[in-house]
């Protein structure tokens, strides 16, 4: 079984407090919404012919 991996991510304060924003509006954690966006932009690029 595979389990989760853990990812240590710094950003800066400026950025941090927008992504809270974000986060709160869409009713997410923080962490829920950092790896949402994640998502979104890896299957935006495997969309993309031959970038995958």
């Amino acid at each position: 079984m595979n389990k989760d991996k853990h990812l240590g991510l710094r950003i800066g304060s400026e950025t941090h407090e927008k992504l809270k924003n974000l986060a709160e509006y869409d009713g997410r954690s923080i962490n829920g919404k950092a790896l949402y966006l994640i998502c979104q932009t890896i299957m935006q690029h495997e969309k993309e012919p031959g970038k995958h």
